[in-house]
């Protein structure tokens, strides 16, 4: 994964991911002594909430971008935070022989296509007898704000930046993932496609997320357009959703949820 991210504005526009996050863990049933592998742990404020739930136990915590492990490892300590630890690593490549008793992983892994060599890496990495729970975008996902993009994208001045651009997300389905299950000898607990209601406070809260979380294809147009671009995305998404009387905006999400359990 090669996306250029920027830690410090998604630290302070993932707030919805920390919610589901926090959704997550509460379905993990957390004793105290547990060794957990929190995959893709960006800016680390979820492997800090998994570490506060395991005080015998240790959080290690991984991305393949170094600016937001260093990120981590700022706001999280190893001094104040003793069993929590962060290090850069391709998810697709883990080299873990029974170190773990849970594997997590939340709004990360739609951004990887060899889900494969992820589930066999998770399955190395697993005591046996331990669990995996895992959350990402699934097929569907964010159906809404990809039609106004698709549009968007499709006219002038925006269409010849996306001549070549290659779709970054994969959105798998339950039935992508019992294959590859059986393939590397983890047992399906739980496998799903849930809907979820994404709220952004007005245009500048969606607009803080699509810059952050859907910035591929900000990339691709010429920095000193790039706002323009986000403010028409917004614009146009707004004018098809209209914003709530609270004044928030809603974006229909789905995401794949799995549960697996390694024999």
């Amino acid at each position: 994964m090669t996306h250029q991210w920027n830690p410090a504005d998604y630290a302070e526009h993932s707030g919805n991911q920390l919610i589901w996050a926090e959704e997550l863990i509460s379905q993990l049933t957390l004793l105290g002594p547990e060794q957990i592998l929190d995959l893709g742990c960006g800016d680390g404020k979820v492997s800090a909430l998994l570490a506060s739930k395991v005080p015998h136990g240790a959080v290690l915590g991984l991305d393949s971008a170094a600016n937001m492990v260093e990120l981590a490892q700022e706001r999280f300590p190893s001094s104040q935070f003793p069993n929590l630890s962060f290090q850069v690593m391709d998810i697709r490549r883990l080299d873990y022989n029974q170190s773990f008793d849970v594997v997590f992983s939340n709004a990360v892994l739609h951004w990887i296509q060899d889900h494969l060599s992820v589930l066999q890496g998770i399955q190395r990495a697993l005591r046996p007898g331990g669990r995996a729970l895992l959350q990402m975008g699934g097929r569907g996902n964010a159906a809404g704000i990809l039609a106004v993009l698709d549009s968007l994208i499709s006219q002038d001045p925006w269409r010849p930046y996306f001549q070549k651009f290659t779709f970054p997300y994969h959105f798998y389905t339950p039935d992508d993932y019992l294959p590859w299950l059986a393939q590397v000898g983890l047992s399906p607990r739980r496998l799903e496609l849930i809907d979820k209601d994404m709220l952004h406070e007005g245009e500048q809260g969606l607009a803080g997320w699509l810059r952050t979380t859907w910035h591929p294809f900000l990339s691709q147009i010429p920095e000193a357009k790039q706002k323009q671009f986000l403010g028409q995305w917004v614009d146009d998404y707004v004018n098809q959703n209209p914003i709530d009387e609270r004044g928030m905006v809603h974006v229909a999400m789905v995401r794949l949820e799995v549960l697996l359990h390694k024999p």
